[in-house]
């Protein structure tokens, strides 16, 4: 086949292999992309700022943060992008990255909280940035963004609302669709793990058994979105009805795989965030129990001194008496 374009984008010119797959390509680069590039740089630039002014920075942020533009830059920069707009097995997969593996692993890089200790304070011009960060952190919109009542059904929205509809071959037919798409996805994961893992100062906070109750109430949904899509006998979107000729690729064959992608890839993810908020709350509690331990011994020192105190002025009046 040679090199061509699918409803207006870049198409790998032969059949895609794991070797093939990652290789980057310009042409099919997208905007997060450029993007996960631009991110390690700055964040790179952001610790070297900090350390120089003698604050440690965790290394496993940074290594977290890395980790997660690269894969970005896997799925948005390479050739798997292109294989991305005619197979649809290869777009879930690029899909659940997007929303499930990238954010958590930027998200474990902290990055807000870094810019927080890197931005520069005061009333002038430099202070700036640092402070319009705080507005928009402690803002009605902010708040309203970070709300299980907005996050949950965005995240169910993206499976649900977009490939069961017109919306996903309307978005695919055109670039700037395609772009919007793969934004989507991954603002979609960032709103809905960022309060979960709570690694950053969040606009809305929310305890363990809240966290916890968030994560685990879309899991049963995106299962049996996977389900569905997987035994699907017709064609779920139109958009991966023709792959290209040559290639072999039977689309209700690949649409199966897509849909164990969704169901079986999505859980993952899942259950590590769960292990991360599990492990939090164990050690939230040993803290509180630590402390209410040493609030109990100051008390009963307190209290014996009292009792101690006590028994001295009743002696001393009997004495005097």
């Amino acid at each position: 086949m040679d090199h061509g374009s699918h409803s207006g984008m870049w198409v790998p010119p032969q059949p895609p292999t794991w070797g093939r797959m990652f290789l980057p390509h310009l042409d099919g680069w997208s905007v997060l992309a450029v993007l996960s590039l631009l991110g390690v740089v700055g964040y790179l630039v952001a610790v070297v700022v900090l350390r120089r002014t003698g604050v440690a920075w965790p290394w496993w942020r940074t290594a977290s943060w890395a980790a997660g533009c690269v894969a970005l830059f896997a799925v948005t920069g390479t050739w798997l992008n292109g294989y991305s707009m005619v197979l649809f097995s290869v777009h879930m997969a690029q899909h659940m990255v997007l929303s499930m593996v990238a954010p958590i692993l930027l998200l474990l890089g902290a990055p807000v909280t870094l810019a927080l200790r890197t931005l520069p304070r005061g009333r002038g011009l430099a202070g700036v940035p640092r402070a319009l960060l705080l507005d928009v952190l402690h803002s009605r919109v902010a708040r309203f963004l970070a709300h299980p009542a907005f996050t949950l059904p965005l995240f169910l929205a993206s499976l649900y609302a977009v490939y069961f509809t017109p919306l996903f071959d309307a978005l695919m037919a055109d670039p700037f669709g395609h772009e919007f798409m793969l934004a989507h996805f991954t603002v979609t994961g960032l709103l809905f793990f960022g309060p979960i893992l709570a690694q950053d100062p969040w606009p809305r906070t929310a305890g363990h058994g809240g966290r916890m109750l968030e994560l685990i109430i879309p899991m049963p949904l995106h299962a049996f979105f996977g389900v569905a899509v997987m035994m699907a006998g017709s064609l779920v979107v139109g958009t991966f009805a023709h792959p290209p000729a040559g290639w072999g690729v039977d689309p209700l064959a690949d649409q199966g795989t897509a849909g164990s992608i969704a169901w079986s890839f999505g859980e993952l993810p899942t259950v590590f965030v769960m292990a991360m908020v599990l492990f939090s709350w164990m050690a939230s509690e040993e803290r509180k129990a630590r402390r209410l331990d040493r609030v109990a011994v100051r008390t009963e020192d307190a209290e014996l001194e009292a009792y101690n105190a006590r028994l001295r002025a009743m002696a001393a009046r009997r004495t005097g008496s």
